[in-house]
């Protein structure tokens, strides 16, 4: 909010006015949101996001590898790192393990496991890539 100077009692009057309507108008607002048991309900459910229809966002339709992170990671990670850590960290860690859960993933494993072994298989082995050498190429 900018500030506003007033140079005036009448300009002082009017901002008062002013801020009295402004008040009255949020007090009204206030009071309809928290006015039945449905409103107090609505209100407390719009703070949390709308889901989408996105399957990979729904727990049973994750695959088996995304079920078994959402138990294994937050367990691992309380159990080994964050051993002597509070339960409001436990707590921080288990949250952040679930939301990376849905990236864990039967595909995301099997590409990882590809590149691990490519990583090994292709050390000391020469790759024919089509190009003759500059010798045979005149």
């Amino acid at each position: 909010m900018a500030d506003i100077s007033i140079n005036s009692a009448s300009e002082l009057q009017a901002e008062i006015t002013r801020l009295r309507l402004l008040k009255e108008e949020q007090g009204t607002a206030i009071q309809a949101r928290f006015s039945s048991p449905s409103a107090i309900f609505s209100t407390v459910f719009s703070l949390f996001p709308k889901t989408s229809n996105d399957p990979k966002n729904d727990i049973f339709h994750q695959d088996f590898f995304g079920l078994i992170s959402r138990i294994i990671l937050p367990f691992a990670l309380n159990k080994t790192v964050f051993r002597n850590s509070n339960f409001l960290v436990k707590g921080i860690v288990g949250f952040l393990s679930q939301k990376a859960s849905h990236f864990i993933s039967e595909d995301s494993l099997v590409g990882l496991w590809d590149n691990v072994k490519s990583f090994f298989d292709k050390k000391g082995k020469h790759v024919d890539y089509g190009i003759p050498p500059e010798s045979e190429a005149s």
